[in-house]
Protein backbone atom coordinates (compact mmCIF):
# COMPACT_ATOMS: atom_id res chain seq x y z
CA UNK A 1 0.00 0.00 0.00
CA UNK A 2 1.54 3.27 -1.10
CA UNK A 3 1.89 5.93 1.59
CA UNK A 4 -0.16 9.10 1.09
CA UNK A 5 1.96 11.77 -0.52
CA UNK A 6 2.16 15.01 1.43
CA UNK A 7 1.59 17.06 -1.74
CA UNK A 8 -1.74 15.40 -2.62
CA UNK A 9 -4.90 17.50 -2.35
CA UNK A 10 -7.34 16.64 0.38
CA UNK A 11 -10.46 15.02 -1.10
CA UNK A 12 -12.84 17.09 1.01
CA UNK A 13 -10.83 20.31 0.69
CA UNK A 14 -9.39 20.39 -2.81
CA UNK A 15 -8.45 23.64 -4.53
CA UNK A 16 -12.03 24.26 -5.69
CA UNK A 17 -13.49 23.98 -2.18
CA UNK A 18 -10.65 26.02 -0.69
CA UNK A 19 -11.29 28.81 -3.20
CA UNK A 20 -15.00 28.70 -2.41
CA UNK A 21 -14.46 28.96 1.34
CA UNK A 22 -11.84 31.68 1.06
CA UNK A 23 -13.98 33.79 -1.32
CA UNK A 24 -17.01 33.37 0.94
CA UNK A 25 -14.94 34.39 3.96
CA UNK A 26 -13.50 37.40 2.16
CA UNK A 27 -16.70 38.77 0.64
CA UNK A 28 -19.70 37.24 2.43
CA UNK A 29 -21.40 36.65 -0.94
CA UNK A 30 -22.26 33.61 -3.02
CA UNK A 31 -21.01 33.26 -6.59
CA UNK A 32 -23.27 34.11 -9.51
CA UNK A 33 -22.43 32.77 -12.95
CA UNK A 34 -23.88 31.62 -16.23
CA UNK A 35 -24.06 28.36 -18.22
CA UNK A 36 -24.65 24.99 -16.56
CA UNK A 37 -23.25 22.42 -14.16
CA UNK A 38 -19.52 21.82 -14.36
CA UNK A 39 -19.55 18.54 -12.43
CA UNK A 40 -19.55 15.27 -14.39
CA UNK A 41 -23.00 13.69 -14.32
CA UNK A 42 -24.48 10.53 -15.83
CA UNK A 43 -25.37 11.62 -19.33
CA UNK A 44 -26.35 10.52 -22.81
CA UNK A 45 -22.67 9.78 -23.43
CA UNK A 46 -23.13 6.80 -21.10
CA UNK A 47 -25.55 5.19 -23.57
CA UNK A 48 -24.82 3.54 -26.92
CA UNK A 49 -27.02 2.39 -29.78
CA UNK A 50 -27.31 -1.21 -30.95
CA UNK A 51 -26.93 -0.63 -34.66
CA UNK A 52 -28.38 -3.03 -37.22
CA UNK A 53 -26.23 -5.94 -38.36
CA UNK A 54 -27.65 -9.42 -39.04
CA UNK A 55 -30.59 -9.48 -36.64
CA UNK A 56 -31.70 -6.00 -37.77
CA UNK A 57 -31.75 -4.54 -41.28
CA UNK A 58 -30.12 -1.09 -41.75
CA UNK A 59 -31.21 1.49 -44.27
CA UNK A 60 -28.95 2.76 -47.03
CA UNK A 61 -27.86 6.20 -45.90
CA UNK A 62 -27.70 7.86 -49.30
CA UNK A 63 -30.74 6.33 -51.00
CA UNK A 64 -33.42 5.64 -48.41
CA UNK A 65 -35.29 8.50 -46.84
CA UNK A 66 -35.53 9.03 -43.08
CA UNK A 67 -38.43 11.25 -41.96
CA UNK A 68 -37.78 13.99 -39.39
CA UNK A 69 -41.11 15.86 -39.46
CA UNK A 70 -42.36 16.66 -35.95
CA UNK A 71 -45.81 17.85 -34.86
CA UNK A 72 -46.29 19.43 -31.43
CA UNK A 73 -49.52 20.40 -29.69
CA UNK A 74 -52.02 17.89 -31.01
CA UNK A 75 -54.03 17.43 -27.81
CA UNK A 76 -56.28 20.51 -27.73
CA UNK A 77 -54.82 23.19 -30.00
CA UNK A 78 -56.60 23.72 -33.30
CA UNK A 79 -53.32 24.80 -34.90
CA UNK A 80 -50.51 22.47 -33.76
CA UNK A 81 -47.05 23.49 -34.90
CA UNK A 82 -45.33 21.44 -37.60
CA UNK A 83 -41.53 21.36 -37.67
CA UNK A 84 -39.18 19.92 -40.27
CA UNK A 85 -36.80 18.64 -37.58
CA UNK A 86 -37.26 17.59 -33.91
CA UNK A 87 -34.59 20.04 -32.71
CA UNK A 88 -35.79 23.40 -31.35
CA UNK A 89 -34.07 26.47 -29.92
CA UNK A 90 -34.70 27.03 -26.22
CA UNK A 91 -35.96 30.22 -24.61
CA UNK A 92 -33.16 32.74 -24.12
CA UNK A 93 -34.23 36.30 -23.48
CA UNK A 94 -33.47 39.56 -25.17
CA UNK A 95 -31.54 41.04 -22.31
CA UNK A 96 -29.43 38.02 -21.60
CA UNK A 97 -28.71 37.86 -25.37
CA UNK A 98 -28.18 40.76 -27.75
CA UNK A 99 -30.76 41.82 -30.32
CA UNK A 100 -28.43 40.62 -33.09
CA UNK A 101 -28.32 37.15 -31.58
CA UNK A 102 -32.09 36.92 -31.21
CA UNK A 103 -32.56 37.90 -34.84
CA UNK A 104 -29.92 35.39 -35.97
CA UNK A 105 -31.61 32.59 -34.02
CA UNK A 106 -34.93 33.38 -35.68
CA UNK A 107 -33.43 33.34 -39.16
CA UNK A 108 -31.51 30.09 -38.57
CA UNK A 109 -34.56 28.36 -37.11
CA UNK A 110 -36.69 29.48 -40.05
CA UNK A 111 -34.17 28.21 -42.58
CA UNK A 112 -34.08 24.83 -40.84
CA UNK A 113 -37.85 24.63 -40.45
CA UNK A 114 -37.87 24.64 -36.67
CA UNK A 115 -38.88 26.96 -33.83
CA UNK A 116 -37.22 29.44 -31.53
CA UNK A 117 -38.46 30.79 -28.20
CA UNK A 118 -38.69 34.29 -26.72
CA UNK A 119 -37.37 33.81 -23.18
CA UNK A 120 -38.00 36.21 -20.29
CA UNK A 121 -38.63 39.90 -20.91
CA UNK A 122 -40.99 39.80 -23.86
CA UNK A 123 -40.73 39.61 -27.64
CA UNK A 124 -38.75 41.87 -29.96
CA UNK A 125 -40.23 42.74 -33.36
CA UNK A 126 -36.99 41.61 -35.05
CA UNK A 127 -37.44 38.22 -33.41
CA UNK A 128 -41.04 37.86 -34.57
CA UNK A 129 -40.18 38.96 -38.09
CA UNK A 130 -37.26 36.56 -38.46
CA UNK A 131 -38.94 33.50 -36.86
CA UNK A 132 -41.46 31.56 -38.91
CA UNK A 133 -42.39 29.56 -35.77
CA UNK A 134 -42.00 31.42 -32.48
CA UNK A 135 -42.86 30.16 -29.01
CA UNK A 136 -43.90 32.86 -26.52
CA UNK A 137 -42.81 32.24 -22.94
CA UNK A 138 -44.96 33.15 -19.94
CA UNK A 139 -42.64 33.29 -16.93
CA UNK A 140 -43.16 34.11 -13.24
CA UNK A 141 -41.72 37.60 -13.71
CA UNK A 142 -44.25 38.58 -16.42
CA UNK A 143 -41.62 41.08 -17.58
CA UNK A 144 -42.60 42.37 -20.99
CA UNK A 145 -45.71 40.19 -21.10
CA UNK A 146 -47.98 41.51 -23.85
CA UNK A 147 -51.25 39.77 -24.85
CA UNK A 148 -51.00 41.12 -28.40
CA UNK A 149 -47.49 39.73 -28.82
CA UNK A 150 -48.67 36.43 -27.34
CA UNK A 151 -51.48 36.19 -29.89
CA UNK A 152 -49.02 36.86 -32.70
CA UNK A 153 -46.88 33.85 -31.77
CA UNK A 154 -47.38 30.20 -32.71
CA UNK A 155 -47.37 28.52 -29.30
CA UNK A 156 -47.18 29.46 -25.62
CA UNK A 157 -44.73 28.05 -23.09
CA UNK A 158 -45.64 28.45 -19.42
CA UNK A 159 -42.34 28.25 -17.53
CA UNK A 160 -42.68 26.73 -14.07
CA UNK A 161 -38.98 26.07 -13.64
CA UNK A 162 -35.61 25.79 -15.33
CA UNK A 163 -33.14 22.91 -15.11
CA UNK A 164 -30.24 25.05 -13.92
CA UNK A 165 -32.29 26.43 -11.04
CA UNK A 166 -35.49 24.53 -10.10
CA UNK A 167 -37.21 26.55 -7.41
CA UNK A 168 -35.22 29.68 -8.22
CA UNK A 169 -36.07 32.85 -10.10
CA UNK A 170 -34.19 34.49 -12.94
CA UNK A 171 -31.50 37.13 -12.74
CA UNK A 172 -30.46 39.91 -15.06
CA UNK A 173 -27.74 42.07 -13.60
CA UNK A 174 -27.81 45.83 -14.01
CA UNK A 175 -24.99 46.03 -16.52
CA UNK A 176 -27.26 44.33 -19.07
CA UNK A 177 -30.32 46.51 -18.49
CA UNK A 178 -29.88 49.12 -21.20
CA UNK A 179 -32.65 51.60 -22.13
CA UNK A 180 -34.44 49.20 -24.50
CA UNK A 181 -34.36 46.26 -22.06
CA UNK A 182 -35.51 48.56 -19.24
CA UNK A 183 -38.43 49.83 -21.31
CA UNK A 184 -39.54 46.33 -22.34
CA UNK A 185 -39.44 45.09 -18.75
CA UNK A 186 -40.63 48.31 -17.09
CA UNK A 187 -37.49 48.43 -14.96
CA UNK A 188 -35.00 51.18 -14.06
CA UNK A 189 -31.86 51.20 -16.20
CA UNK A 190 -28.73 49.67 -14.75
CA UNK A 191 -30.40 48.09 -11.70
CA UNK A 192 -30.19 44.34 -10.99
CA UNK A 193 -33.37 42.42 -11.81
CA UNK A 194 -34.28 39.32 -9.82
CA UNK A 195 -37.51 37.77 -11.01
CA UNK A 196 -39.89 35.67 -8.95
CA UNK A 197 -39.40 31.96 -8.41
CA UNK A 198 -43.13 31.23 -8.79
CA UNK A 199 -46.03 32.67 -10.73
CA UNK A 200 -47.85 35.44 -8.87
CA UNK A 201 -51.37 34.22 -9.57
CA UNK A 202 -51.25 30.57 -8.59
CA UNK A 203 -50.05 28.32 -5.81
CA UNK A 204 -50.66 24.90 -7.29
CA UNK A 205 -51.81 22.79 -10.20
CA UNK A 206 -55.47 23.86 -9.89
CA UNK A 207 -54.42 27.46 -10.52
CA UNK A 208 -52.30 26.28 -13.46
CA UNK A 209 -55.46 24.76 -14.94
CA UNK A 210 -57.18 28.13 -14.72
CA UNK A 211 -54.19 29.91 -16.31
CA UNK A 212 -54.09 27.46 -19.20
CA UNK A 213 -57.81 27.99 -19.79
CA UNK A 214 -57.31 31.76 -19.77
CA UNK A 215 -54.51 31.52 -22.34
CA UNK A 216 -56.59 29.23 -24.53
CA UNK A 217 -59.49 31.67 -24.50
CA UNK A 218 -57.12 34.56 -25.19
CA UNK A 219 -55.90 32.77 -28.33
CA UNK A 220 -59.21 31.16 -29.42
CA UNK A 221 -57.85 27.67 -28.62
CA UNK A 222 -55.50 27.90 -31.60
CA UNK A 223 -52.11 27.89 -29.91
CA UNK A 224 -50.52 24.82 -28.30
CA UNK A 225 -49.76 25.31 -24.61
CA UNK A 226 -46.37 24.05 -23.42
CA UNK A 227 -45.55 23.65 -19.72
CA UNK A 228 -41.84 23.68 -18.83
CA UNK A 229 -40.55 22.23 -15.57
CA UNK A 230 -37.07 22.02 -14.13
CA UNK A 231 -36.19 18.38 -13.48
CA UNK A 232 -36.60 17.48 -9.83
CA UNK A 233 -39.83 15.66 -8.87
CA UNK A 234 -40.37 14.97 -12.55
CA UNK A 235 -42.84 12.08 -12.39
CA UNK A 236 -45.36 14.01 -10.29
CA UNK A 237 -44.73 17.35 -12.00
CA UNK A 238 -45.43 15.90 -15.44
CA UNK A 239 -48.62 14.26 -14.22
CA UNK A 240 -49.88 17.52 -12.72
CA UNK A 241 -49.07 19.46 -15.89
CA UNK A 242 -50.99 16.93 -17.99
CA UNK A 243 -53.97 17.06 -15.63
CA UNK A 244 -53.88 20.88 -15.88
CA UNK A 245 -54.39 20.60 -19.64
CA UNK A 246 -50.94 21.01 -21.22
CA UNK A 247 -50.53 20.04 -24.88
CA UNK A 248 -46.75 19.67 -24.59
CA UNK A 249 -44.44 19.04 -21.63
CA UNK A 250 -40.90 20.45 -21.60
CA UNK A 251 -38.55 18.81 -19.08
CA UNK A 252 -35.25 20.61 -18.47
CA UNK A 253 -32.52 18.58 -16.74
CA UNK A 254 -29.85 19.95 -14.41
CA UNK A 255 -27.28 20.10 -17.22
CA UNK A 256 -29.33 22.95 -18.64
CA UNK A 257 -27.80 26.40 -18.62
CA UNK A 258 -28.79 29.86 -17.52
CA UNK A 259 -27.67 33.42 -18.08
CA UNK A 260 -27.12 34.03 -14.37
CA UNK A 261 -27.87 32.31 -11.09
CA UNK A 262 -26.17 31.14 -7.92
CA UNK A 263 -23.56 28.45 -8.46
CA UNK A 264 -25.10 26.50 -5.58
CA UNK A 265 -28.30 26.19 -7.67
CA UNK A 266 -26.48 25.09 -10.80
CA UNK A 267 -24.43 22.39 -9.10
CA UNK A 268 -26.67 21.11 -6.30
CA UNK A 269 -30.37 21.32 -7.24
CA UNK A 270 -32.23 19.12 -9.70
CA UNK A 271 -31.60 15.76 -11.31
CA UNK A 272 -29.71 14.81 -14.49
CA UNK A 273 -31.56 14.90 -17.78
CA UNK A 274 -31.01 11.15 -18.24
CA UNK A 275 -33.09 10.38 -15.16
CA UNK A 276 -35.66 13.08 -15.89
CA UNK A 277 -36.57 11.92 -19.40
CA UNK A 278 -37.25 8.40 -18.14
CA UNK A 279 -39.47 9.66 -15.33
CA UNK A 280 -41.36 11.97 -17.69
CA UNK A 281 -42.05 9.14 -20.13
CA UNK A 282 -43.20 6.87 -17.29
CA UNK A 283 -45.62 9.58 -16.12
CA UNK A 284 -47.12 9.94 -19.61
CA UNK A 285 -47.40 6.19 -19.99
CA UNK A 286 -49.01 5.88 -16.56
CA UNK A 287 -51.69 8.34 -17.69
CA UNK A 288 -52.01 6.67 -21.11
CA UNK A 289 -51.03 10.02 -22.65
CA UNK A 290 -47.84 8.99 -24.48
CA UNK A 291 -48.23 10.29 -28.03
CA UNK A 292 -51.23 12.41 -27.09
CA UNK A 293 -49.17 14.88 -25.06
CA UNK A 294 -45.78 15.54 -26.64
CA UNK A 295 -42.53 15.60 -24.63
CA UNK A 296 -39.62 17.95 -25.29
CA UNK A 297 -36.36 17.27 -23.45
CA UNK A 298 -33.67 19.87 -22.77
CA UNK A 299 -30.60 20.19 -20.60
CA UNK A 300 -27.21 19.17 -21.96
CA UNK A 301 -28.26 18.27 -25.52
CA UNK A 302 -25.16 18.99 -27.61
CA UNK A 303 -24.81 16.49 -30.48
CA UNK A 304 -26.90 14.56 -32.95
CA UNK A 305 -26.24 11.46 -30.86
CA UNK A 306 -27.73 13.22 -27.81
CA UNK A 307 -30.81 14.08 -29.87
CA UNK A 308 -31.20 10.51 -31.10
CA UNK A 309 -30.83 9.07 -27.58
CA UNK A 310 -33.40 11.48 -26.13
CA UNK A 311 -35.89 10.48 -28.84
CA UNK A 312 -35.16 6.77 -28.36
CA UNK A 313 -35.88 7.20 -24.65
CA UNK A 314 -39.30 8.64 -25.47
CA UNK A 315 -38.95 12.35 -26.28
CA UNK A 316 -40.76 13.79 -29.29
CA UNK A 317 -38.27 16.64 -29.68
CA UNK A 318 -35.38 18.35 -27.94
CA UNK A 319 -34.60 21.95 -27.11
CA UNK A 320 -31.08 23.38 -27.10
CA UNK A 321 -29.69 26.49 -25.41
CA UNK A 322 -26.03 26.23 -24.45
CA UNK A 323 -25.09 24.34 -27.62
CA UNK A 324 -26.60 27.17 -29.66
CA UNK A 325 -24.49 29.72 -27.75
CA UNK A 326 -21.35 27.69 -28.44
CA UNK A 327 -22.27 27.53 -32.13
CA UNK A 328 -22.57 31.33 -32.14
CA UNK A 329 -19.02 31.61 -30.81
CA UNK A 330 -19.36 31.40 -27.02
CA UNK A 331 -15.99 30.33 -25.57
CA UNK A 332 -14.32 30.80 -28.94
CA UNK A 333 -10.90 32.44 -29.13
CA UNK A 334 -12.05 34.73 -31.92
CA UNK A 335 -15.00 36.79 -33.05
CA UNK A 336 -15.82 37.37 -36.71
CA UNK A 337 -16.70 40.58 -38.47
CA UNK A 338 -17.11 40.74 -42.24
CA UNK A 339 -15.50 37.26 -42.57
CA UNK A 340 -12.40 38.49 -40.72
CA UNK A 341 -11.35 36.83 -37.47
CA UNK A 342 -10.26 39.02 -34.55
CA UNK A 343 -8.68 37.82 -31.33
CA UNK A 344 -10.81 37.94 -28.18
CA UNK A 345 -8.08 36.59 -25.88
CA UNK A 346 -7.38 39.92 -24.17
CA UNK A 347 -11.07 40.42 -23.40
CA UNK A 348 -11.27 36.98 -21.81
CA UNK A 349 -8.17 37.77 -19.77
CA UNK A 350 -9.76 41.01 -18.55
CA UNK A 351 -12.61 38.88 -17.16
CA UNK A 352 -10.09 36.65 -15.41
CA UNK A 353 -10.87 33.68 -17.62
CA UNK A 354 -10.03 32.10 -20.98
CA UNK A 355 -11.82 30.52 -23.93
CA UNK A 356 -13.16 27.12 -22.92
CA UNK A 357 -13.61 28.10 -19.28
CA UNK A 358 -15.68 31.29 -19.57
CA UNK A 359 -19.01 31.37 -17.74
CA UNK A 360 -19.28 35.15 -17.39
CA UNK A 361 -22.57 35.53 -19.30
CA UNK A 362 -23.98 37.55 -16.39
CA UNK A 363 -21.39 40.32 -16.67
CA UNK A 364 -22.54 41.67 -20.03
CA UNK A 365 -18.89 41.71 -21.16
CA UNK A 366 -19.05 38.76 -23.55
CA UNK A 367 -15.86 38.90 -25.67
CA UNK A 368 -17.63 37.47 -28.73
CA UNK A 369 -20.77 39.61 -28.55
CA UNK A 370 -23.31 36.91 -27.65
CA UNK A 371 -24.46 37.59 -24.08
CA UNK A 372 -24.13 41.34 -23.97
CA UNK A 373 -26.01 44.62 -24.33
CA UNK A 374 -22.83 46.65 -24.75
CA UNK A 375 -23.21 48.57 -28.06
CA UNK A 376 -19.58 47.90 -29.01
CA UNK A 377 -19.41 44.24 -28.01
CA UNK A 378 -22.77 43.25 -29.53
CA UNK A 379 -21.49 44.26 -32.99
CA UNK A 380 -19.00 41.41 -32.75
CA UNK A 381 -21.85 39.02 -33.55
CA UNK A 382 -23.21 39.95 -36.94
CA UNK A 383 -26.66 38.65 -37.78
CA UNK A 384 -25.56 37.01 -41.04
CA UNK A 385 -22.61 35.26 -39.39
CA UNK A 386 -24.68 34.06 -36.46
CA UNK A 387 -27.44 32.79 -38.75
CA UNK A 388 -25.01 30.76 -40.85
CA UNK A 389 -23.27 29.22 -37.84
CA UNK A 390 -26.48 28.19 -36.06
CA UNK A 391 -27.97 26.81 -39.27
CA UNK A 392 -24.83 24.76 -39.89
CA UNK A 393 -24.94 23.42 -36.34
CA UNK A 394 -28.62 22.42 -36.53
CA UNK A 395 -28.08 20.88 -39.95
CA UNK A 396 -25.20 18.79 -38.61
CA UNK A 397 -27.25 17.60 -35.64
CA UNK A 398 -30.08 16.56 -37.94
CA UNK A 399 -27.72 14.72 -40.29
CA UNK A 400 -26.25 12.80 -37.35
CA UNK A 401 -29.73 12.02 -36.03
CA UNK A 402 -30.90 10.55 -39.34
CA UNK A 403 -27.62 8.68 -39.81
CA UNK A 404 -28.13 6.96 -36.46
CA UNK A 405 -31.79 6.23 -37.20
CA UNK A 406 -30.92 4.60 -40.53
CA UNK A 407 -28.16 2.57 -38.89
CA UNK A 408 -30.83 1.22 -36.51
CA UNK A 409 -33.13 0.37 -39.44
CA UNK A 410 -35.58 3.23 -38.94
CA UNK A 411 -37.38 5.09 -41.73
CA UNK A 412 -38.52 7.77 -39.29
CA UNK A 413 -36.44 9.22 -36.45
CA UNK A 414 -39.50 8.94 -34.19
CA UNK A 415 -39.32 5.15 -34.58
CA UNK A 416 -36.14 5.05 -32.49
CA UNK A 417 -36.96 3.21 -29.27
CA UNK A 418 -35.56 2.09 -25.94
CA UNK A 419 -34.79 -1.35 -27.36
CA UNK A 420 -32.15 0.33 -29.53
CA UNK A 421 -30.12 1.45 -26.49
CA UNK A 422 -27.92 -0.04 -23.78
CA UNK A 423 -25.95 1.63 -20.99
CA UNK A 424 -22.21 1.61 -20.35
CA UNK A 425 -22.32 2.36 -16.63
CA UNK A 426 -24.40 1.05 -13.74
CA UNK A 427 -25.49 4.60 -12.85
CA UNK A 428 -26.75 5.36 -16.35
CA UNK A 429 -28.44 1.97 -16.59
CA UNK A 430 -30.29 2.57 -13.32
CA UNK A 431 -31.34 6.14 -14.20
CA UNK A 432 -32.49 5.36 -17.74
CA UNK A 433 -33.80 1.87 -16.84
CA UNK A 434 -31.81 0.30 -19.65
CA UNK A 435 -29.80 -2.93 -19.59
CA UNK A 436 -26.09 -2.73 -18.95
CA UNK A 437 -24.29 -3.42 -22.25
CA UNK A 438 -23.73 -7.12 -22.85
CA UNK A 439 -26.22 -8.14 -20.19
CA UNK A 440 -29.96 -8.25 -19.59
CA UNK A 441 -29.51 -6.60 -16.17
CA UNK A 442 -31.31 -3.35 -15.42
CA UNK A 443 -30.08 -2.10 -12.02
CA UNK A 444 -32.88 -1.33 -9.60
CA UNK A 445 -35.47 -3.60 -11.19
Amino acid sequence: MNPIQSNEQSWGYDRTILNYIQNAAAHGLYEIRGLGAKRKLPHFDDLVFLGASLSRYPLEGYREKCVTKTVLGTRYATKPIELEIPITIAGMSFGSLSANVKEALGQAATQMGTSTTTGDGGMTQEERKSSKTLIYQCLPSRYGFNPDDLRSCDAIEIVIGQGAKPGGGGMLLGQKINPRVAQMRTLPEGVDQRSACRHPDWTGSDDLTIKIQQLRELTDWEKPIFVKVGASRTFNDVKLAVHAGADVIVVDGMQGGTAATQTVFIEHIGIPTLAAVRQAVEALEDLDMKGKVQLIVSGGIRTGADVAKAIALGADAVSIGQGILMALGCNSETYIQNDTHYSAIEDYAALGTAPGTCHHCHTGKCPVGVTTQDPVLEKRLEVEVGTKRVKNYLQTLNMELTTIARACGKQNVHHLEREDLVALTIEAAAMARLPLAGTSWIPGT
